[in-house]
């Protein structure tokens, strides 16, 4: 019988941590790291990196932390191991920290690494990020690209910007990526394109931030555009990232039928790119949009694939803009089948009963959710002046300015029906007068959080308000007259896209 050597040892160590990642089996898992220690062999970094891999997919932290912590060496797999498993588990400071530590060591990151630091730095997150940015002791570029997605959703990322000016470091093709994404999230579209014009070399993903940026702006005859130029400097060959941001921005920009024709396209293979899913979603997504709910359900139901609860929930939603009762209830009752504990689809269902006046259909939905103890996110928004974050709830009483702010709120209110404003009451999803309703209205977070920012906010400077739920239509009108009437420009930005509105009008041509 032939001896086995180390090499088909640890081959045979590698195959059974590859069946226990894919099938989460933990407890396998611990057998086969107990047996590996017992052989008193010591395991390579890529079996080390493999058991990290396991123990952060099986929420087991504190054990990766542990093999990691005992690796005599780590390459740039282990480290983006580690770090990857705190940001995909909510822990984006600890990923930070961590990320630091890989610098401090001389490990060149790779990109995925960038992806999932960039991940890390979600809108709870960012100030935490500026400091842990600011505690470097060099800024390179490495740390000046990681930290300048995680400021997109804030302001700090021209501080970063400033920073790589000044100091006149490289601009390498994924630090300007990372600016086109950035300044995009900003609302500062204009911004983005001028850095993606001058550009020396543009890699697929720079195309892709700068399409995703004027998709999320609605701006879908732009996407068309640049797509359009892609192809024709014939120098990047565009991925399937691409044709989501290209269907994603004709289905924010109401071109259903150049969406659908480049959905053919994919089809019959031209580009060398195969519909995935995920391209089936935006095509429901496209027709819901435009109001066209009967075939975006017949297109469902002729797809190769299964459609996942996020396919129905773009229907569903489009059913409540469109008030199509039949087709939202069957799938809004599918949806409470795949997804019980989601709160949204409730919400959702609730709310388009609540839009034909079914109140006997509303009570029975809010029942359900009781039954199931499925909690409703609550409305929040967020708007950050001098550094300081403020944040709004529906109704607010906590802010230390909240009747300041209210006072304010029914100033411009005021000011504005003079002029022919008048409150959308359909947004009003309870069964109570009329009065009441727009009571309710004027409380809604964002108006909150705008009138504060007329408040504090220096004139001409930009009011940027993130929502953390998607904004209703009174509040968008109310916004566009803020705009008009005080000269300011306002970004709204919600779960699903960014309003940029100038003058009084906004990017999304009033159609999302």
């Amino acid at each position: 019988m032939a001896f086995k050597g180390p090499e088909m040892i640890f081959d045979g160590y590698n195959t059974l941590l590859n069946d226990c990642v894919n099938r989460k089996a933990i407890r396998e898992g611990q057998r086969v790291h107990a047996h590996m220690i017992k052989t008193c062999y010591l395991p390579p970094p890529y079996l080390r990196t493999r058991l990290i891999v396991l123990y952060t997919k099986c929420d087991c932290l504190g054990d990766a932390r542990h093999v990691f912590e005992e690796m005599p060496e780590r390459n740039v797999v282990s480290w983006t191991a580690m770090i990857s498993g705190y940001s995909q588990r909510g822990f984006g400071f600890e990923a930070l920290h961590l990320f630091v530590r890989m610098l401090r060591s001389g490990t060149e990151p790779n990109e995925f690494t960038f992806a999932t630091v960039l991940t890390s730095c979600t809108a709870g997150k960012i100030l935490e990020a500026r400091g842990v940015f600011e505690g470097l002791p060099e800024r390179d570029v490495v740390s000046c690209t990681a930290i300048i997605s995680g400021y997109a959703q804030l302001d700090h990322g021209k501080q970063v910007h400033g920073h790589v000016l000044r100091c006149e470091l490289p601009f390498y093709v994924v630090l300007q990526n990372s600016l086109i994404d950035m300044y995009s999230k900003c609302g500062n579209l204009n911004y983005s394109r001028r850095i993606f014009d001058i550009m020396p070399e543009r890699t697929v993903i720079s195309w892709n931030a700068m399409l995703v940026g004027y998709s999320k702006h609605g701006m879908g005859r732009e996407v068309v555009e640049l797509f359009k130029l892609m192809r024709e400097e014939n120098r990047v060959k565009p991925d399937s990232v691409t044709f989501l941001a290209v269907l994603s921005g004709c289905s924010h920009g109401r071109l259903v039928d150049k969406g659908l024709e480049i959905f053919d396209e994919m089809l019959k293979g031209n580009n060398g790119i195969q519909a995935e899913i995920e391209h089936y979603g935006c095509v429901v997504d496209l027709l819901g949009r435009a109001g066209r709910v009967e075939e975006a359900f017949e297109f469902i139901k002729g797809m190769p694939f299964e459609p996942t609860a996020a396919i129905w929930g773009s229907l569903l939603g489009a059913c409540r803009v469109h008030s199509n009762i039949d087709i939202g209830t069957f799938v809004g009752q599918r949806l409470v089948q795949i997804e019980p504990e989601n709160a949204g689809n409730y919400v959702i269902l609730s709310n388009l009963y609540a839009s034909a006046g079914r109140w006997e259909d509303v009570r029975k939905v809010r029942e359900l959710m009781m039954d199931k103890a499925v909690m409703k996110e609550p409305g929040r928004s967020w708007i950050e002046l001098d550094q300081t974050l403020h944040t709004f709830h529906a109704s607010d009483r906590s802010h230390p300015r909240r009747e300041e702010v209210f006072w304010k709120v029914r100033e411009l209110s005021i000011k504005f029906k003079e002029a022919g404003y008048v409150p959308d009451l359909s947004c009003v999803l309870y069964d109570v007068d009329e009065e009441q309703k727009e009571k309710i209205l004027l409380a809604h977070s964002e108006k909150l959080a705008m009138a504060f920012g007329l408040i504090v906010a220096p004139e001409k400077v930009l009011i940027r308000v993130i929502k953390n739920l998607r904004i209703c239509s009174d509040c968008h009108n109310f916004a566009k007259l803020i705009s008009k009437f005080y000269g300011r420009d306002v970004s709204l930005r919600d779960k699903n896209r960014f309003h940029h509105i100038v003058g009084g009008i906004c990017s999304c041509g009033d159609y999302w």
